[in-house]
């Protein structure tokens, strides 16, 4: 695949120097997506369905290797080019329990991402939507704009209508909101970021600013759901016709202890009821795991209603998999795949390069295929972990040293060698020994 001219320097940049760390690039997944066309498609139309005030989920299942975490962000990038809001979270045993809902709540906040604003965007959400508010009321003709004792009253009744049928249930994320507005015109700017902390869930936030916005104590597990809801209206109102939520590594469910376990997975039993009884209109839920986690005694199969909500038929041929199911098979790479990654990577890098020509010439298809087969044997034959390592390699070791030096060829000066400090747990069983391993290439 050949990039574009019109990439800009500094995506190229951002993605480049993330694969140089060994790391998943935060944007720009789709200068070298590979092997996810067959997803586009019925993904596209889920957004649609979600911008349109419907609500979407899907299950990523894949080994650990098999590029989950890519696949999230790269539907991250295609919902926020859509208009809508996202956030990852990762699921763990003791920084985010899955059934600690409080906690998920203010991890969504502290990673909540629009195209314009990175995390946490929270801020620039609420002061859009009032904003928003007060142009509408201004638009209506019923308010001078500079009675300002008057149009912040209409704005006001505005907000509570907007949010009414989330403060049957929760008027505290309302009440919130109002004190934030009325210390922001009172210039009080630290109980407007008190108040603001509050609303994405953080704790210890000062009594005194709460108490000025009629509010009391930390948000539960509960009001968390609440809190969701009122989130998405804020958005639908400000621009942001929806939310893509990601909760990723749901699969650490499985070495918690049985009774925690059983909380978490009954919380997510919880939200997808919650999603299909239509309270969160605009959210797009996805949940990455293993297909141990979907299909063994300790994950899924212990909660018999989650797992019939989650079934999906996968006894037939990987290609024939529907891109529409509740559960989505991220089969992984082969080395086919893995050697198509490797050209769209070295003709990323070329185009902003100093010597282009020099990196597609000695860092030629035969030669990427090369590399990929030599990482690949040095992970026990396991294709479906290589990438990372692969794609460091390739621009560490490889394309960086052939645009620097003239008189760099890798077939003649680099002889592959991947240490065991270098690898993460994954890779590390996967390799033959823990020691240093060194794979000459032909």
């Amino acid at each position: 695949m050949t990039m574009s001219s019109e990439v800009s320097a500094v995506r190229r940049r951002e993605v480049v120097d993330a694969l140089r760390r060994g790391t998943v690039p935060q944007s720009g997944l789709d200068l070298f997506a590979v092997g996810l066309d067959k997803f586009t498609e019925a993904l596209d139309d889920d957004l649609v369905t979600v911008a349109r005030g419907g609500a979407a989920f899907h299950a990523i299942r894949g080994e650990y290797g098999s590029g989950k975490t890519f696949f999230a962000r790269w539907l991250a990038e295609r919902a926020k080019r859509a208009g809508l809001a996202s956030a990852e979270v990762q699921i763990s045993e003791t920084q985010t329990p899955l059934h600690r809902l409080e906690t998920v709540y203010r991890r969504l906040i502290e990673q909540l991402t629009t195209a314009t604003h990175q995390p946490s965007a929270l801020r620039a959400i609420v002061d859009s939507w009032f904003y928003t508010l007060e142009e509408e009321v201004l638009d209506a003709g019923d308010v001078d704009e500079d009675d300002t004792e008057e149009l912040a009253k209409a704005v006001d009744e505005l907000m509570e209508r907007r949010l009414a049928d989330v403060a049957r249930t929760t008027p505290a994320f309302s009440a919130a909101l109002r004190g934030y507005r009325q210390a922001l015109a009172a210039g009080d700017g630290a109980t407007a970021e008190a108040l603001i902390a509050w609303l994405g869930g953080q704790k210890s936030v000062a009594a005194s600013a709460r108490r000025s916005a009629g509010v009391r104590g930390d948000l539960d597990h509960f009001a968390a759901l609440g809190f969701l809801q009122g989130l998405l209206t804020v958005l639908r109102d400000c621009g942001h016709p929806g939310l893509l939520l990601v909760l990723d590594e749901t699969e650490t469910l499985q070495r918690v202890r049985g009774d925690v376990r059983e909380k978490g997975l009954n919380a997510l039993r919880q939200l997808l009821d919650e999603i299909d009884a239509g309270r969160f209109p605009g959210l797009f839920l996805v949940i990455t795991g293993t297909p141990a986690f979907y299909d063994g005694q300790q994950g899924v199969q212990r909660l018999p209603p989650l797992a019939q909500r989650l079934s999906t038929d996968f006894t037939t041929d990987p290609r024939f998999d529907s891109p529409r199911a509740v559960q989505l098979r991220l089969a992984g790479f082969d080395l086919q795949l893995l050697g198509e990654l490797g050209r769209s990577v070295r003709d990323l890098y070329a185009g902003a390069a100093k010597h282009p020509d020099r990196i597609t010439g000695r860092a030629d298809d035969a030669y990427i295929g090369e590399l990929a087969t030599a990482v690949t044997g040095g992970l026990g034959g396991k294709v479906g972990i290589a990438p990372r390592l692969f794609l460091r390699k390739l621009v560490a070791d490889v394309l960086d040293r052939v645009d620097e030096f003239d008189d760099f060829d890798p077939r003649q000066h680099y002889a592959l060698t991947v240490s065991s400090a270098e690898l993460n747990e994954v890779e590390r069983n996967a390799a033959a020994s823990a020691d240093e391993i060194e794979l000459d290439l032909p």
